[in-house]
């Protein structure tokens, strides 16, 4: 395997399996009760704003991008982000976040948050966000929601817990 040989295409349906492979691999089954999860299950993720890295027939990473709301706040949510072990410390995780970023700029997408660790992420424009600005419908460590800012003041919209958009379109509707 070389680098060269990686491609980084948008996710699609034929991709599922092994995305569902990767991230039972990287975080096991204890990855349901994660706030995140919670949050996808609600609408689900962006498959437009999704990517693979693949070496041949085989998916060796995937990030996904979820749309979401807080307050008057909307972005989208990177994650999970995962690397099959015999591709990791290649940069291909790094990679396709870079290319998730730049997708998320480009649809006009205002910011994009995380739950993740800070000495990964702050090096790809991620940055911590204030303690007690946002919280997540399940418990997390508040010093890993992380955000990288798109449009000027958009991570100052977010407030409150943060939940799918479309429940928050539909919520904004009754």
């Amino acid at each position: 395997m070389s680098l060269a040989d990686v491609k980084y295409l948008p996710e699609t349906p034929a991709h599922d399996p092994q995305i569902e492979a990767i991230n039972d691999e990287a975080f096991g089954p204890g990855r349901f009760v994660l706030a995140a999860y919670k949050i996808r299950e609600a609408g689900g993720h962006e498959r437009a704003l999704s990517f693979v890295a693949v070496d041949g027939d085989l998916v060796a990473a995937s990030v996904r991008m979820t749309r979401i709301a807080a307050g008057a706040g909307r972005a989208l949510m990177l994650g999970p982000l995962a690397v099959r072990p015999a591709f990791k410390n290649l940069g291909i995780g790094r990679r396709l976040v870079a290319i998730a970023l730049e997708a998320a700029g480009k649809a006009g997408a205002p910011a994009v948050i995380l739950v993740g660790d800070e000495p990964y992420y702050g090096p790809l424009g991620f940055k911590r966000i204030p303690r007690g600005q946002i919280s997540m419908p399940r418990p997390v460590d508040l010093d890993r929601l992380l955000s990288h800012e798109i449009t000027p003041g958009a991570v100052a919209r977010l407030s409150g817990e943060v939940g799918h958009a479309s429940q928050a379109r539909a919520a904004e509707h009754v």
